[in-house]
C-alpha cells in the first residue's frame, strides 16, 4: 500500500473533492460542488484529505454543532456550523474504490477523531446506513438507532462517539 498523507482541505481542492463525492454517494445523498466550497470556506479545520503519491484518494469532512444528532439542514447548509460547538459532526468519509479497504477511512477517521480531541468537543456524531454500523462500533461509536435525518430519501443510523 503506498504511503497516506493526512492534511487539511484547501479551497483549490474542490473539484477533485467534487468528483470524489459523486463516485462515493448516490446522486441524492452526493453534496453538490456550491455545498463543498461553502464547506472548505467554513470549516476547513474540520475538512480532512487523504493523499497517495501526490493524488487525493478520500476525504472526511463535517462541522461543529451542540445537537446530539444530525439533522437535514446540516448537510445543505454551513449557517449551521456552530464554531465552539460541544460536537463535531461527520458529513461524510470518502474513499475512492481502488483505495478501499486499506485502512485510508480508518486514518481519515482516526485524524477526524484527534482533530476533534484536539478542539475540546464532547463528542463526534455521524448517520451512516445499516451495514455500516458496525463498522463505525469499531472506533467506538454507539448506535443510537434510526435517525430522524431522511437525507437522500434513505434509512439513515445515529451514531455518537463520546471522547
Amino acid at each position: 500500500m503506498a504511503e497516506i498523507t493526512i492534511r487539511s482541505v484547501y479551497p483549490e481542492d474542490l473539484d477533485r473533492i467534487t468528483a470524489i463525492e459523486a463516485v462515493c454517494f448516490p446522486p441524492a445523498e452526493a453534496a453538490q460542488r456550491e455545498v463543498f466550497r461553502e464547506r472548505i470556506a467554513a470549516f476547513p479545520e474540520s475538512f480532512l484529505v487523504a493523499e497517495a503519491a501526490g493524488m487525493m484518494i478520500g476525504f472526511i469532512n463535517g462541522c461543529a454543532t451542540n445537537s446530539a444528532f444530525i439533522y437535514d439542514e446540516l448537510f445543505h447548509s454551513t449557517e449551521q456550523h456552530i464554531p465552539a460547538g460541544k460536537n463535531l459532526a461527520v458529513f461524510g468519509l470518502d474513499v475512492i474504490p481502488a483505495y478501499r479497504r486499506q485502512g485510508v477511512a480508518s486514518q481519515l477517521m482516526q485524524h477526524f477523531i484527534q482533530t476533534a480531541r484536539n478542539t475540546g468537543r464532547s463528542s463526534i456524531i455521524l448517520t451512516c446506513k445499516e451495514r455500516l454500523v458496525p463498522y463505525y462500533e469499531s472506533f467506538g461509536y454507539v448506535n443510537n438507532g434510526v435517525s430522524q435525518s431522511v437525507h437522500g430519501g434513505s434509512q439513515w443510523y445515529d451514531m455518537t462517539l463520546v471522547l
